[in-house]
């Protein structure tokens, strides 16, 4: 079983409930196991247009290979209506493959570690908080790299919808 490490995102339709369902539709596939998943941020686009998006990040382990799980990756996207009119168009989902073990992949259909994972807050912070020590293949320590995003906007969301509710049973 290989570790890995997969981005998730999403910013039209109900994004926070297409994350929910796209780690549930990565759990049930045979050969991976969700072993953790981050919290949600909420974060403005990086090169990208439209609304807010929502992100976060799991941890797997897998018996695929890298291009099997992106395959994998790709046909979750599609059940979720995910379209690609131009780079970086808003979308109904994203996952991307981030990190495949201590593999360093380039190919003309997946580069690994994802070529932008050090630029972005939306993937650091998430893949921080599901290991603070992690090192990225090639480049060193996660956490090296926050320096280079703290101007990003990204806030911690939950991702339940219920409101908390107090004791006695009354709504906060």
């Amino acid at each position: 079983m290989t570790l890995a490490y997969i981005g998730i995102g999403a910013n039209l339709g109900d994004a926070r409930q297409a994350l929910k369902d796209a780690i549930v539709c990565l759990a049930q596939q045979v050969g991976i196991t969700v072993a953790a998943k981050s919290s949600f941020y909420r974060t403005a686009p990086v090169d990208a247009t439209g609304g807010d998006y929502f992100n976060a990040v799991v941890r797997i382990e897998t018996s695929f290979t890298a291009l099997q799980l992106l395959r994998i990756c790709h046909h979750i996207e599609d059940q979720f209506g995910r379209e690609r009119p131009f780079r970086n168009a808003p979308r109904t989902l994203d996952l991307d493959v981030l990190l495949f073990g201590a593999e360093t992949i380039n190919t003309e259909h997946l580069t690994v570690p994802h070529p932008r994972i050090t630029e972005r807050a939306f993937v650091l912070v998430p893949l921080i908080e599901l290991d603070a020590s992690l090192a990225i293949p090639g480049r060193g320590p996660a956490a090296s790299f926050l320096a280079g995003v703290q101007d990003q906007r990204i806030e911690k969301f939950s991702s339940c919808k219920c409101s908390r509710l107090q004791e006695g049973g009354t709504q906060a």
